[in-house]
């Protein structure tokens, strides 16, 4: 006989808790992100803001199958991968406010937020540069003989870059426990992926190195954890490095405030009517039988508690002591 969820099931076990927690990730980087594009518009955020929304699924997906002690390095669009990987919605909101009690005293801001006790090595305004950090972290594993893995998350546009090539390279050639979720969400800035990836296949590409290198669809929570699920295993097994294209257009400009000339209004409408990962989501859990409705209700109306309590209070926040500009400048080892 069946079990109600099978359907749902390739590789990974979702239970119940499992299903919950994947959910509650995605609703909090969706109504996180949205009261964060209306702060900004505000001029309460300062700094560039760009935001994640669209491509839930891809961080909830992946960070369901990482500890504290994976290490994750993210983009300069990094706030989904900092609240999928466990940062706490409070110091986050600081962060991006620019206020003392930020996870980086106020001083990093959205496009360099991090929290490395949760292995969230940070976001990157680099285009690139989470491949190298993260083999840094796999190599580490390694040599010492830990079962952790190195996550990049990097974008179309990174896929291009020099340091991703060199770094999957170095991954291979040391079979490290690497894997690279390239987020392919139709634009490299403004610019179509059609037309900046010469090859056309990034997967493809990837796979040339020496990995297995699978495309999957970034609106499906469940297609990414399958696939990270394999991935996990074969890195924690010792069997080195896999890549990950996932497909999922984001809803908003490359940027907060970015006009989007280059795309069409009915393209954007499109994609949020067909390619929303929350809604694909509780269809897919309304047929298992595991979750109801009802209780994918009350994480909604928790998470709204939990982001205007943090939104709110770093609105109000004191700005950082100026005695402390020049510290954490540099590091002493």
């Amino acid at each position: 006989m069946k079990k109600p969820n099978q359907d749902l099931q390739s590789i990974t076990e979702l239970d119940k808790d499992t299903l919950l927690r994947g959910y509650r990730a995605m609703k909090t980087i969706r109504e996180f992100e949205n009261r964060i594009s209306i702060e900004y518009a505000a001029g309460n955020v300062p700094g560039m803001t760009h935001l994640y929304i669209g491509q839930e699924a891809i961080a909830a997906g992946v960070c369901i199958h990482l500890s504290d002690d994976d290490n994750t390095a993210s983009t300069h669009r990094g706030h989904g991968h900092c609240i999928a990987k466990g940062c706490e919605l409070g110091p986050m909101s600081l962060e991006l406010f620019r206020k003392a009690g930020g996870i980086c005293k106020g001083k990093g801001g959205s496009m360099h937020i991090a929290d490395v006790s949760k292995g969230m090595l940070g976001a990157n305004a680099i285009v690139g540069g989470s491949s190298p950090l993260a083999c840094g972290a796999a190599l580490a594993a390694k040599t010492l003989g830990k079962p952790n893995v190195g996550v990049a998350f990097l974008g179309d546009g990174a896929s291009n870059q020099g340091t991703t090539f060199e770094a999957m390279n170095f991954a291979v050639v040391l079979k490290l426990p690497m894997i690279f979720v390239i987020e392919n969400n139709g634009f490299g800035e403004h610019t179509g992926v059609d037309y900046h990836v010469g090859s056309g296949d990034i997967a493809g590409r990837a796979a040339a190195f020496g990995m297995p290198a699978h495309k999957v669809d970034g609106t499906d929570f469940f297609a990414v954890a399958d696939a990270m699920a394999i991935a996990v295993a074969r890195a924690r097994a010792g069997e080195g490095p896999t890549t990950l294209e996932c497909l999922a257009k984001r809803w908003h400009g490359h940027y907060e405030g970015d006009p989007q000339a280059y795309r069409s209004k009915q393209e954007i409408e499109n994609t949020r009517e067909t390619a929303d990962p929350l809604t694909i989501f509780r269809t897919k859990v309304s047929r298992s039988g595991l979750v109801s409705a009802t209780e994918l209700d009350a994480i909604d109306k928790e998470v709204a508690t939990e982001i205007d309590d943090a939104v709110t209070a770093a609105i109000v926040a004191p700005q950082p002591d100026p005695s402390e500009l020049l510290t954490d400048v540099y590091g002493s080892y």
